[in-house]
């Protein structure tokens, strides 16, 4: 092949790239590149790109000679810029070797700091720096650091030996430890290498740095790296850059220090710097929990009572370069930015910045504070928060009103309140989830290695780390409550169990916690329901200008009609008859109906559903006065109501006066192989039209009564499910006309309506055009038409799906999302098809799908009309709908 480049510089006066370059250089590489290009003080650096990813995988994970040649280039452009030399035992380079997704992956992949020391080295780095102390920590930091993520050795080894180095010495910090401790302690780390790996630890420094480089884009098929792919719809093929950068040392005494900052609160939007600082530290222990760090502000340590001091009162000068330096990269890129730093020896150091991650509540008053200070347009604005995140504002929060027994209170890490049963280890709380139990995954501190426990968890508590934890930002990012930095909480993982002085909880015991207030609860407590006004009303308001497919919601009881008007719901698109069946008042007769042997059985058994069929209706067009609202007609297989226990068949026999025997032989003759693909449906109507006559009588009568009662009449859309044919249709199609007509006359008063069908087979699609003769809507069934087109039962597919989309065989479950080769097209072309034979045609989806934001995108795309989701996901069809409008 021909080779191209794959090494950028950035630094000491040059950019190969730019922030518009993340595809290339990743986010970390692109921005890296724009920061030093604005004049930012940025180490010195080069970006392997995510292309040499992909080669690197396609070629057996090796590197061209190309390549290699272009890194000694990159090499050479830090060597001139620090002047320094890469391995030179009188005055080394050290660097940093770290991934860069073009999205940010928090965690997910590899980092190797002061990557260049070896024994020899790491003495000279002691007398340039005249600070034995930094350059053995330095080097005890490295071996530990390679040994794990290079050599994949026990972590747990060295972390032990630390741990024994500091209580042999009577020692709380790492910062305790004297050179002559650290000089000691790199003896026995590598003796831990030699034992392990079974060889020395890497004395070159080349190898040292090609071993980083291939285990950085290894990282990128990690485990825990393609579970976040999975959770957050990331292509596998995109790949990773890595960015090799001059190590600048926050670990060189009492002036210097490393730090994350935000430049608004990524929980609550708020303005004002946020972030958080260890002095003589490294970055890793601010990310990882290790240290309990400092606050940047002097505000925020009032606020929390803490004592150690802030930044702002500890560094001044240094602070005031970075406030400055905030304001500049937010005006900039023109959103919330997440920053990391180092400040050597009281010089400031700007190491990344990215749009930073923040809750939905956060991302709405972000946009919308943004929108009005004239940084972006209202358009922008809702264009940039993540439809689908707006699902963590629409459930309910801890009612303040309740009682709550307090265990103990750690920081507020990611916002929302949950309970569950406590489990002490990711593996548990997956299993659990997988049983339908609610679980708090609660931890001394995460890793990435926890990222499928924290997904099924339905909140994450941990007794270390800060606001910028790995736990805070991954559960801020999935939209779980997180409390963090839980500092009185004893955790025993292996007894399961944990405590507050004597207060014990124990796996399996039910806790609440509350990611907003960082306080944490033993047992249940009680929530109420959001009020989503404000920034949220605001932004929907943008939202609503600007989108042109209309949304419905799925929806068939008051309860949840009114939840749906609430959220801006545009009518009902899909009002499933037959779960008003199930009541408990109303099954014996519906399997009355079922099991009669004639029409006259069956009529007898309808005339004492019709009132309550009626009722059901009324109730529902009176919440959605004067919108439209589609009322499916009996779809599911009769097996479903069939009785199964003995009481049950008695109670039927006692109803109707039969034989019990005999309604057991009628159960049987009933009795489908694949009921699914059986007698439902359409096919019950045309089988049974007493059944669908009696249901189109309830809703015309309920429709003229609300007519009369409210002045504002409903308009009922008639839905005939499975239809095949367009015989089938039409046949349908008279038994409503009819029922309508003789209602109309006997009540003195028409009402307007429509009668269409699901289109959830693909004959149906492909017949769209007959079928439109007799249809005046569309309502694509999606789960039903997945199903159908893939052959792929929804109810079972949960055993291989997820390999599915692993291996790349489907890019997300198409049960989530739409899949548009397929069932898209089948969409396509009835709507193509339908519309040719009936251009007024209304069409619209209302299977899961519609409160999909990616399917809603293939409907804008499609022309479809409108989009139904259930009523919690109102709000985020309205969004995505608004932004499928403005990238179309």
């Amino acid at each position: 092949m021909t080779d191209q480049q794959y090494v950028f510089r950035f630094g000491g006066g040059v950019s190969d790239g730019g922030k518009g370059d993340k595809n290339l250089l990743g986010g970390k590489g692109a921005n890296l590149a724009e920061m030093a290009s604005i004049g930012l003080p940025v180490p010195p650096g080069f970006t392997i790109s995510t292309a040499m990813c992909t080669r690197y995988y396609d070629e057996g994970q090796s590197f061209p000679a190309s390549v290699r040649t272009e890194v000694a280039e990159g090499l050479a452009h830090i060597e001139r810029v620090t002047g320094k030399a890469f391995g030179d035992p009188t005055n080394p380079l050290l660097v940093s070797v770290r991934s860069g997704a073009r999205v940010s992956m928090p965690g997910m992949m590899d980092t190797v700091l002061n990557l260049g020391l070896n024994d020899e080295t790491v003495e000279g780095l002691a007398r340039v720096s005249d600070d034995p102390r930094f350059a053995w920590d330095s080097y005890r930091r490295f071996i530990q650091m390679y040994a794990d993520v290079v050599l994949e050795l026990e972590h747990g080894r060295f972390e032990e030996a630390l741990e024994i180095a500091k209580e042999d010495n009577g020692y709380f910090l790492d910062t305790d430890l004297t050179a002559d401790d650290l000089k000691g302690l790199v003896a026995q780390y590598k003796a831990l290498v030699a034992e392990l790996w079974g060889k020395p630890f890497p004395q070159d420094v080349h190898d040292q740095l090609w071993g980083a480089v291939g285990a950085v884009f290894g990282s990128w098929q990690s485990d825990r790296a393609k579970v976040y792919r999975r959770l957050n719809d990331i292509p596998g093929d995109w790949g990773t850059a890595v960015n090799v950068q001059a190590m600048v040392f926050g670990n060189m005494g009492d002036t210097s220090a490393t730090g994350v900052a935000f430049t608004r609160d990524p929980s609550t939007g708020e303005p004002g710097y946020y972030g958080e600082f260890l002095i003589n530290a490294q970055g890793e222990d601010v990310v990882a929990g290790i240290r309990t760090p400092q606050y940047l502000t002097r505000a925020a340590r009032e606020a929390a009572g803490a004592k150690p001091a802030s930044m702002e009162e500890a560094m001044p000068e240094v602070y005031g370069e970075l406030a400055r330096t905030f304001d500049l990269l937010e005006r900039h890129y023109r959103d919330m930015q997440d920053i990391e730093f180092t400040v050597e020896k009281a010089k400031l150091w700007m190491l990344q910045t990215r749009s930073g991650k923040r809750t939905a509540k956060a991302a709405l008053k972000i946009a919308v504070d943004m929108a009005q200070e004239g940084l972006i347009t209202e358009e922008q604005a809702v264009a940039r928060v993540d439809a689908a995140a707006l699902d963590q504002l629409l459930h309910p929060t801890l009612d303040p009103q309740a009682p709550r027994d307090v265990l103990t209170k750690g920081l507020p890490a990611s916002p929302g309140a949950a309970s569950g049963k406590v489990v002490f280890d990711a593996d548990a709380a997956e299993r659990a989830a997988a049983n339908g139990e609610d679980v708090i995954l609660v931890r001394v501190e995460t890793s990435p290695e926890d990222i499928h426990g924290m997904h099924a968890a339905r909140g994450i508590l941990t007794a270390r780390g800060g606001m910028t934890s790995h736990a805070a930002v991954v559960a801020r990012g999935m939209g779980r409550p997180c409390v963090s930095g839980a500092g009185t909480l004893s955790i025993k993982a292996a007894d399961k169990v944990m405590r507050v002085g004597e207060r014990e909880v124990r796996e399996g015991e039910i806790v609440t916690i509350d990611g907003s207030t960082g306080e944490v609860m033993v047992g249940a407590v009680a929530t109420i329901q959001p009020e989503l006004a404000g920034d949220f009303g605001t932004l929907m308001v943008w939202a609503d200008r600007v989108r042109r497919l209309r949304v419905r919601a799925n929806a068939e009881t008051p309860a949840d009609c009114r939840t749906a008007r609430e959220f801006g719901a545009e009518g009902i698109g899909l009002c499933r008859t037959e779960h008003m069946f199930f009541d408990g008042s109303r099954i014996t007769a519906v399997r009355q109906m079922i099991l009669a042997s004639d029409e006259a059985g069956r009529r007898a058994a309808l005339d004492k559903l019709l009132p309550e069929q009626r009722s059901d209706f009324a109730e529902i067009f009176e919440v959605m006065a004067g919108l439209p609202c589609t009322i499916r007609l009996l779809d599911p297989p009769l097996h479903e109501f069939l009785p199964h226990e003995d009481a049950e068949f008695a109670e039927v026999a006692k109803a109707t006066g039969i034989d019990i025997e005999k309604l057991r032989r009628r159960a049987a003759e009933l009795h489908e192989f694949n009921p699914m693909l059986g007698h439902r449906g359409c096919r019950l109507g045309v089988t049974y039209p007493e059944i669908y006559e009696m249901q189109a009588r309830a809703i015309f009568e309920a429709a003229v009564e609300v007519a009369e009662k409210t002045g504002e009449a409903p308009i009922p859309e008639v839905m005939i499910p499975l239809v095949a044919t367009a015989k089938e249709l039409k046949l349908m199609k008279a038994v409503v006309d009819k029922a309508a007509e003789a209602v109309f006359a006997e009540k003195g008063r028409r009402i307007d309506y429509l009668v269409g069908t699901m289109i959830e087979l693909p004959r149906a699609a492909l017949r769209a055009g007959e079928i439109a003769e007799a249809g005046a809507f569309f309502s694509f069934g999606t789960n039903d038409l997945t199903q159908t087109t893939l052959g792929v039962s929804r109810d079972d597919a949960a055993r291989f799906l997820t390999q599915y989309v692993e291996k790349g065989i489907y890019a997300r479950d198409p049960f989530v999302s739409i899949d548009v080769e397929g069932v898209g097209e089948l969409v396509r072309i009835a709507a193509e098809r339908g519309r040719a034979t009936r251009p007024d045609i209304k069409l619209g989806i209302c299977g899961e799908h519609g409160g999909d934001p990616a399917s809603i995108a293939f409907c804008e795309e499609v022309g479809l009309d409108y989009v139904s989701a259930s009523p919690y996901r109102v709000p985020i069809a309205r969004l995505a709908a608004a932004q499928a409008a403005l990238k179309a």
